[in-house]
């Protein structure tokens, strides 16, 4: 009896650390990122400080000109230099030709709220404002070369009005040295922009360059940091493996460059958006993360390929891949390349294009999605959620659906952990007679107990390894609904518009009858309750304890998680009350069938009846 009071005590010590740990951590470091965002914004506006004269690796000239800052709007910074109008079903934007930068982007199928009226996702902006985040790419020369094209270079358009997804646009430019330069765009349905460069030595002399490419950004992203999720600089860098920067990590640090490769990417990621860049995979680029702290501060992901030399009369094509857009997951595995059993089924399951793997075959570009550790179960997981989806239309139902499946996986775990508790109920009069036999001698009381489960073959611990064997299920399953862009304002029934975000309703005001915000803290919701009943008839299936302290701790966990689980997407709350309600059932079912008396209702009705007075 000791011991467990110790184990029910540990338990609760661990909740509240949890409790304390959000509460005098985690909220006041989201809430003190959240003010130095605001405050580095309002700084930026008032400089206007001229902030993007870092070089790329190599490179001696400023990467772009006299920038007059970032005070300008964004309708004034796009109107101030020619461009070319993107305009395909899931993008638009333009390109400044000045630069050839992509630096005017938005997802047209991606609202800021769940109102389809709300403004569209902005991606890319100019660096005149405070929101600049742009991808560019150039070259690097020298006095033999003249000029090359790099951010202050006014291209030419030379065809096509307009980018889309059948008119590519082709760009020129032609230097001093009469080195032409042809720059073709396209792009695919989705979120690929391929950029093609023919380089055309007109001169009389050799002419060596190097090719360069950034994805550079001015602010950080304002979703609270948190540990399940990777924001800031990405990339699988040939041999050197998947690279996961930090955005304070380069803050803090210099400049992390994994090494020189011919394969692989790089960008920026963020919970739900990303851009990178795929360099010319065959001739060796060093890549690089860096953050500049001079002027305004700003973050770069960027690359510098080797130095080719082209004769006279003699030409060369250097191709870059850009994705700019949403990190859809049938999307993303579509370009990646992936041979193995697992990316064909998956690619089956999601309805995946493989015609783009075939076309693309970007390295490990799956990657770019944070599946975490559990990948393995995370990525079967997703690939369960979207066929049920596919088939229900509602990411909801496909949650329930996927419980249900889980529970199927599961079962013959589930059914020895109930079986065991069930012979464990069947032994408590002999355990009764052992505690009155033995009294306070607990050396032999507990060779009594291990005699007696020997001889009913009972296994004590047998009863844990179904719930050890859930958390990673569970975590993956959290995992999935966080982090997919899919789960992102999906709806399920009634109030719940969003699965990826906590339920609205608090029962603090009412769930919305009285005029008042409820504090976040507080935001105690209908599907939270819902979750902590089904929790609270599960433990009523077994016996009170008889200690006072594993009483407590029976009667108080469902309100403990309750309030832990208020601020988990609604996604994770339904999960959990939906697999609270079928572990009721199926322990019922179980208990039934072991001849063992379900305690539910004798237990609700010892909760709540008059409890007799004792005796003077």
């Amino acid at each position: 009896m000791e011991k467990n009071r110790n184990y029910f005590v540990a338990i609760a010590l661990s909740v509240l650390i949890l409790i304390a740990w959000q509460f005098f951590y985690v909220n006041p470091k989201i809430e003190r990122e959240r003010l130095a965002a605001e405050a580095q914004q309002a700084q930026t506006q008032a400089t206007g400080t001229d902030t993007t004269k870092q070089a790329i690796p190599g490179q001696t000239q400023p990467a772009n000109g006299a920038v007059p800052g970032a005070s300008e709007s964004r309708e004034q910074a796009i109107a101030k230099s020619a461009r070319v109008t993107i305009d395909t079903q899931a993008l638009s934007g333009s390109i400044n030709l000045t630069g050839a930068r992509f630096d005017d982007l938005k997802l047209k199928e991606y609202h800021e709220t769940v109102d389809d009226k709300s403004p569209l996702i902005t991606l890319f902006s100019p660096a005149d404002t405070p929101e600049g985040y742009f991808t560019e790419l150039g070259y690097i020369g020298n006095e033999e070369t003249g000029t090359v094209p790099g951010p202050t270079t006014v291209w030419t358009l030379k065809s096509g009005d307009k980018l889309t997804t059948a008119t590519p646009v082709t760009l020129t430019f032609t230097n001093e040295k009469g080195v032409v330069f042809t720059r073709t765009i396209s792009i695919d349905d989705h979120f690929m922009f391929q950029v093609t460069d023919a380089i055309n030595n007109g001169g009389t002399a050799p002419v060596s360059l190097s090719s360069y490419g950034r994805v550079t950004r001015f602010n950080k992203p304002t979703t609270p940091s948190i540990y399940v999720l990777h924001e800031g600089f990405i990339g699988v860098i040939g041999e050197h493996g998947l690279n996961e920067v930090a955005y304070g990590k380069v803050e803090d640090e210099a400049p992390i460059q994994p090494g020189k490769t011919t394969t692989g990417w790089l960008g920026i990621t963020d919970k739900y958006w990303a851009a990178a860049i795929v360099p010319p995979q065959a001739t060796p680029y060093e890549a690089k993360f860096a953050h500049f702290p001079d002027g305004r501060p700003r973050y770069q992901a960027d690359y510098k390929q080797d130095a080719v030399t082209i004769a006279p009369g003699q030409s060369t094509e250097i191709k870059n891949l850009v994705f700019a857009g949403a990190k859809e997951v049938s999307v993303v595995q579509s370009y990646s390349k992936d041979d193995s059993w697992f990316s064909s089924m998956f690619s089956r399951f999601t309805n995946t294009d493989t015609t783009k793997s075939a076309t693309y075959a970007i390295p490990q570009f799956d990657l770019l999605i944070d599946w975490g550790w559990f990948y393995f179960i995370t990525k079967p997981m997703f690939m369960l959620m979207d066929f049920f989806f596919r088939y229900f239309g509602n990411f909801g139902i496909a949650i329930l659906m996927t419980t249900v499946v889980v529970k199927l996986l599961f079962f013959p775990l589930a059914n020895k952990q109930y079986s065991s508790m069930a012979n464990m109920k069947k032994v408590q009069p002999k355990m009764e007679e052992l505690k009155k036999k033995h009294g306070d001698d607990r050396m032999a009381l507990q060779q009594g107990m291990m005699q007696l489960y020997k001889e009913e073959k009972i296994n004590p611990i047998a009863g844990c390894w179904p719930i050890l064997l859930q958390i990673p299920v569970f975590f993956a399953l959290y995992k999935v609904i966080y982090v997919t862009i899919e789960m992102r304002h999906a709806p399920f029934f009634g109030w719940i518009q969003d699965l990826s975000a906590p339920d609205p309703t608090s029962v603090f005001n009412l769930f919305g009858l009285l005029p008042y915000e409820v504090p976040h803290m507080l935001l105690i919701g209908v599907w939270p309750l819902i979750m902590g009943v089904t929790m609270f008839l599960q433990m009523r299936m077994n016996p009170t304890p008889p200690d006072p302290t594993q009483a407590m701790l029976f009667t108080w966990m469902p309100v403990v998680f309750t309030f832990m689980l208020s601020t988990f997407p609604a996604g994770l709350v339904i999960y959990w009350a939906w697999n609270n309600t079928l572990s009721i059932a199926q322990q019922a079912i179980i208990m039934k069938r072991q001849g063992v008396k379900v305690e539910l209702f004798d237990n609700l009705k010892g909760l709540f009846s008059k409890k007799p007075k004792p005796a003077e």
